[in-house]
C-alpha cells in the first residue's frame, strides 16, 4: 500500500444499495461518444484497478449492493488478470452477490473465456453494445466490431451460461433511413435478448460526429426520428417486449424479482430503476459519480490523477454539491417521469417528503395542455408525445 492514511468510510443505519463502477478505457473512441474515456495501455489500465480496488476499500462498509454495474468505456477490454483482481476483492470486500450485476461488453473484446470467469462470479446480466448492424453505419459511428462479432459474440455469451442480456441500439445515425433501421431491429429483435435498450443520437460536441455533421441542422430530421422511435416502439411490443422507460423494453417472463418492481417486467434493468426512482448509489472510478444522502459528488474525469489521489489513500473527488430538499425533489420527479407508468404519488412522498400534486400542480396542468401529460388519481404519467420530448418535460419540474 503506498504511504496515505486511508479513511474508511463508516457504516451506516441503511447502506447503500446500488454501485456503479466506471471503466474508462476504449480500444477505440466512438465518433459520438462524449463520455469521459482514456486510450488503452498496459500499463494503465493495471494502475487504474489497482486505484479501483483501492476505492471500493474505502467505501466498503458502507455498500450492500443489490445492484451492481460496470459501465464504461468498455469494461469488456480488460483481461482476465485484471478482472480476477477486481472480483477477488468484491469478493473479500463482500460485495459480491447482488441481486442483479450488469457488465457492459463490446461484441469485439468479449470471450468465452472472459464470459465464463464473469459469470462464475456471480455476474448476471450482461450489456451489449450493438449500436448498429448496418457494417457502413457501424464504420460511420466508429465501432471496433463488425455486424458478424455481434451475432457471434451474443451466442457466446449463451454458451457462456448468461440468460439476462441487453442489446444496445442506436437510431437517427446520420445517413440511416428507415428501411435500414426497420432491418436491423428485426435482425435485433429475432436474436431473443431479455432487454433492449435503444437512444436516439445526440450531437455532443467535441465529437468527431458533431464536427462530421452536428453543426449542420438539415441533417437532423425530426420527422424521421419520430418516425423511426415509433418504429421502434411498434415492434418491440409486438414481440412481447413491455415498454417501460422511454428507451428501454423488457421480456416478462416470470414475478418481478423484487417488490419494488412488483409492476413492472421482470427482466427491468433494476439499477436503473433506482436512478430514475431517485435512490442513492456509489460511483467509482475515472469520471463517476456518487449520490448518496443528498450529496453528489463527482470523481475527476482523469485516469492518472484519479490513481495518484487513490494510491495516496483518498478518494479522487473533484467536485460536491448538496442541493436544498426542494431542488433535489424535482430532479427526482424529472427522471422518474422517464418512466412510462409516472410517478405515483404515494410513492414519490415517500422518497422525497413532498407531494407532487401541491408542489408542482401548475406545471402537471401544463403539461396536460400541451397533450405532454395525464393526471390520474393515483399518479402522473407523461403520454406518447411526452416521452419523446422528455427532457423538455423535465424542465417543468426542475428548481
Amino acid at each position: 500500500m503506498a504511504s496515505g492514511k486511508v479513511i474508511m468510510a463508516q457504516p451506516s443505519s441503511e447502506a447503500v444499495a446500488s454501485l456503479y463502477i466506471h471503466v474508462p478505457f476504449c480500444a477505440q473512441k466512438c465518433a459520438y461518444c462524449a463520455f469521459y474515456s482514456a486510450p488503452a495501455s498496459s500499463e494503465l489500465i493495471d494502475r487504474c484497478v489497482a486505484a479501483l480496488i483501492r476505492e471500493l476499500e474505502l467505501v466498503a462498509r458502507d455498500l450492500r449492493p443489490r445492484t451492481i454495474y460496470f459501465g464504461g468505456g468498455t469494461p469488456s477490454l480488460l483481461n482476465l488478470g485484471q478482472w480476477q483482481r477486481i472480483l477477488h476483492a468484491m469478493d473479500r470486500l463482500n460485495l459480491a452477490g447482488a441481486t442483479e450485476w450488469t457488465v457492459e461488453c463490446n461484441p469485439a473484446t468479449v470471450s468465452l473465456e472472459k464470459a465464463k470467469l464473469l459469470r462464475a462470479a456471480g455476474v448476471n446480466r450482461l450489456s451489449m453494445g450493438v449500436q448498429s448492424l448496418n457494417e457502413t453505419l457501424l464504420e460511420r459511428l466508429g465501432r471496433v466490431h463488425t455486424r458478424q462479432m455481434a451475432f457471434k459474440a451474443f451466442d457466446l455469451v449463451r454458451q457462456a451460461g448468461f440468460d439476462n442480456l441487453n442489446l444496445d441500439l442506436m437510431f437517427a445515425i446520420p445517413g440511416q433511413t428507415l428501411e435500414v433501421w426497420r432491418k436491423t431491429l428485426n435482425e435485433a429483435i429475432a436474436m431473443g435478448s431479455e432487454h433492449l435498450s435503444s437512444y436516439e443520437v445526440i450531437y455532443e460536441e467535441d465529437t468527431p460526429l458533431y464536427t462530421q455533421l452536428g453543426a449542420r441542422k438539415d441533417d437532423a430530421d425530426e420527422d424521421l426520428a419520430c418516425a423511426m422511435y415509433e418504429e421502434l416502439i411498434e415492434r418491440a411490443t409486438n414481440a412481447g417486449l413491455r415498454h417501460y422507460e422511454i428507451a428501454n423494453f423488457a421480456c416478462d417472463r416470470a414475478i418481478s424479482r423484487h417488490p419494488s418492481t412488483a409492476k413492472l417486467p421482470s427482466h427491468v434493468c433494476l439499477h436503473n430503476v433506482n436512478y430514475w426512482r431517485g435512490g442513492d448509489f456509489y460511483g467509482l472510478g475515472p469520471s463517476a459519480t456518487t449520490y448518496v444522502r443528498g450529496v453528489r459528488t463527482k470523481n475527476r474525469s482523469d485516469t492518472r490523477l484519479y490513481c495518484d489521489q487513490l494510491e495516496q489513500g483518498r478518494r479522487a473527488i473533484g467536485s460536491r454539491e448538496e442541493l436544498p430538499p426542494l431542488s433535489r425533489a424535482g430532479e427526482t420527479a424529472a427522471f422518474g417521469l422517464r418512466m412510462v407508468s409516472g410517478w405515483p404519488f404515494k410513492q414519490f412522498r415517500q422518497t422525497t417528503g413532498y407531494d407532487l400534486r401541491q408542489e408542482w400542480a401548475e406545471e402537471m396542468i401544463q403539461l396536460v395542455e400541451r397533450g405532454w401529460g395525464r393526471l390520474l388519481p393515483d399518479r402522473f404519467h407523461l403520454t406518447p408525445q411526452g416521452l419523446r420530448f422528455a427532457d423538455a418535460a423535465a424542465q417543468f419540474f426542475l428548481r
